[in-house]
């Protein structure tokens, strides 16, 4: 039985990993797409003023 508390860890941390790579994936997405927006609103004028 030893066998399988140590099979259910590693599928937890397993579990836990899948999860917070889908989490990094997601912001990973959003972080790209606000970079290109303010890519492309550069070109218009300063995004700041200074």
């Amino acid at each position: 039985m030893h066998e399988r508390e140590d099979t259910d860890v590693v599928l937890k941390e397993d579990l836990s990993l899948a999860q917070e790579n889908d989490r990094l994936r997601r912001e990973n997405r959003i972080l790209k797409e606000e970079r290109e927006i303010l890519k492309n609103r550069s070109g218009l004028g300063p995004a700041c003023a200074r």
